[in-house]
């Protein structure tokens, strides 16, 4: 198997605080890809990530994190871009009872999942996702993103 290597361009679009920094990104990501990667992550407002989710899905809302790919599916390399929204993210995580870098972690992990070929259409999709995305947040310390409760 080869090395894996990433090049990867983070953008922070939005003045709101508490947004991650570059490097803790990076990590995140660096975690969740299976192989080589190519991609630009995003943190935006709510108007840029309500305009993608419109251009691109057909659905007037800003949403939490938004996945675009753009090589084959049996492509070497991966290649996309992923978009956090910034105060979509912050309620989240303000309403879910989660540290803010916490949600980041799941939302860049699910993103870089995606990325991956990794889907949550069907139920065992997404039982395979959740399980995935669980196992990558819990290496940096934080709790099952899917818990309810305290579970």
């Amino acid at each position: 198997m080869g090395l894996i290597r990433h090049k990867i361009d983070v953008q922070i679009a939005t003045r709101l605080k508490g947004i991650p920094t570059e490097r803790a990104f990076r990590k995140w990501l660096n975690a969740a890809l299976p192989k080589s990667a190519e991609l630009t992550l995003r943190v935006v407002n709510a108007a840029e990530a309500r305009n993608l989710n419109h251009a691109f899905r057909g659905k007037d809302y800003a949403t939490n994190v938004l996945t675009f790919v753009y090589h084959e599916k049996k492509s070497p390399k991966l290649h996309g871009d992923i978009v956090l929204c910034a105060p979509i993210v912050a309620r989240e995580a303000h309403e879910q009872g989660k540290a803010l870098d916490a949600h980041y972690a799941h939302l860049t992990i699910h993103g870089a999942l995606h990325l991956a070929g990794m889907d949550h259409e069907h139920e065992r999709e997404a039982q395979s996702m959740e399980k995935r995305e669980t196992a990558i947040v819990k290496t940096f310390g934080y709790a099952n993103p899917y818990a309810r409760n305290g579970e």
